[in-house]
């Protein structure tokens, strides 16, 4: 089976490659950014590895049309040829929707957003489905209206810049999408520190930067995204998709600003990327199964999180996700699972390997018992979580936290937890040597620093019936 998954993402990876001269180099994070980048720069450990990664990322390359001439180059659809003007200021949406409509009807096609411009757009769905090969390739600088004061009525503000039914394209390029997200980010409903590590209300609507929507075989790189005013990046019920060398970044206190959020969606590769934002580095949702992430740079971010799972008693199914060879930074959270009490559903098969902290809080974390409001009432019912390992976690936490928490369900416990050559120290401070653990089942293969004597071996006596909680 691990045959068949490289070679669909080999096969795929040489098609999209192949068509911009652009060749994945594994050997080390990338660090092909804007000379004035604000995300710090990867270190040298842990190194990615030298191996192309087995994730899938294509899980059906359409076929040529037999009556294509692949012999001729790629058709260029450039904006400015269909009245874009590039100003900043000026309204290109309707170039950009003639260009991707003559785009759309050819096979390999590129919408070409030029360097040298600032081209404004409002909240437009790029809709298929098209012909394979589709490139939206922006070498300039693209932006949504400044603000919401300038956001027409008529648009919605839950998003702006969406690609919806397609299969088989490409988002790249060597230019920068700014979202404008400052005055998003200043709304007197949007959730805000306040003192004393108090919350202030929120929150309330801002558009998600860029979505994927029930598309398939999508890849994702070369662009500098930031400043969004909510998730920068989102896939929701997607499958196959390839996420390389971005850069994202929005300030570390901007509310909601995720920098890649990704649910119901399948088979995700997200590699040597750098993402420094004001909420999750990378979430991941329910629905999500075989994700891949490796390569990456986080920070400043509220770290990796599987989760929020199980809002309003929902159930949430989530497998087989691996996290390898991170760093994280300057963080909130390092590698989080957290769900809602009252859910139903499950997270297994999670493994945390080879990571990076450095001066992070809450290194290592499992929550059962995540409640955004703080009022929450205790419920039975919970989000089951197994087989998950924390190998090789190294580097300094936060000492305001302890490292290590799990806080598992009085109900339902996490079982099969593994815990390998895990060596935490404080960034600067004294050792806290009191990890935290509630109704938490697992196996230490090595000492821990700080020890985690608080883990249960075995099994609990008594486990509810864990038909209730598995995913189909």
């Amino acid at each position: 089976m691990k045959i068949i998954i490289f070679l669909s993402l080999l096969v795929f990876s040489m098609n999209v490659e192949g068509r911009y001269h652009f060749h994945k180099n594994q050997k080390k994070a990338s660090s092909d950014h804007p000379p004035n980048a604000s995300i710090p720069q990867p270190q040298p450990q842990p190194q990615p590895p030298v191996y192309p990664p087995s994730v899938p990322s294509d899980p059906g390359s359409a076929p040529t049309d037999p009556g294509e001439d692949t012999d001729s180059g790629p058709c260029v659809f450039d904006v400015t040829d269909y009245g874009a003007i590039g100003d900043g200021s000026t309204d290109d949406t309707p170039a950009f929707k003639a260009a991707w409509k003559d785009a759309c009807a050819v096979a390999s096609a590129t919408v070409l957003v030029p360097s040298g411009c600032t081209f404004m757009i409002t909240s437009t769905i790029f809709s298929g489905p098209c012909k394979p090969g589709l490139v939206f390739q922006v070498d300039g600088i693209l932006t949504p209206p400044a603000g919401p004061d300038c956001w027409p009525e008529k648009d919605s503000k839950k998003q702006w810049l969406v690609f919806y039914k397609l299969d088989n394209m490409t988002l790249t390029g060597t230019g920068t999408i700014e979202g404008n997200g400052q005055d998003w980010w200043d709304l007197p409903c949007k959730p805000h520190r306040g003192p004393g590590g108090s919350t202030l209300p929120g929150p309330c609507d801002s558009p998600t930067l860029i979505r994927f929507f029930m598309s398939s075989n999508l890849h994702l790189s070369g662009l500098r995204i930031q400043n969004s005013p909510m998730f920068h990046v989102k896939f929701d019920g997607c499958e196959g998709v390839m996420i390389d060398k971005v850069s994202i970044s929005s300030p570390k206190l901007s509310p909601n600003t995720d920098g890649i959020h990704i649910e119901n969606t399948k088979s995700v590769g997200i590699y040597n990327s750098m993402i420094g934002n004001g909420d999750d580095c990378i979430s991941i949702g329910p629905g999500c199964i075989n994700v891949d992430i490796e390569g990456v740079t986080c920070g400043p971010s509220h770290g990796i999180s599987i989760g929020s799972l199980g809002v309003h008693n929902s159930q949430a199914c989530v497998s087989n996700i691996t996290v390898s060879n991170v760093i994280i930074r300057d963080s909130d959270n390092g590698v989080r699972i957290k769900t809602w009490q009252g859910g139903a559903g499950s997270v297994t098969g999670i493994a945390f390997e080879n990571i990076q902290m450095e001066n992070v809080r809450n290194c290592a974390i499992i929550d059962q018992y995540y409640c955004a409001n703080k009022n929450c009432e205790n419920q039975t019912s919970a989000v089951y979580v197994r087989d998950i390992s924390f190998r090789n976690i190294k580097g300094t936490y936060d000492v305001r936290s302890p490292p290590i928490h799990f806080a598992c369900s009085d109900s339902v416990a996490c079982t099969n937890i593994t815990m390998s050559e895990v060596e935490l120290l404080p960034f600067e401070g004294e050792l806290v040597d009191d990890p935290f653990c509630w109704n938490a089942y697992g196996v230490q293969e090595t000492l821990t620093i700080p020890p985690i004597d608080c883990l249960q071996d075995g099994m609990p006596q008594s486990v509810s019936d864990e038909g209730v909680y598995e995913c189909s």
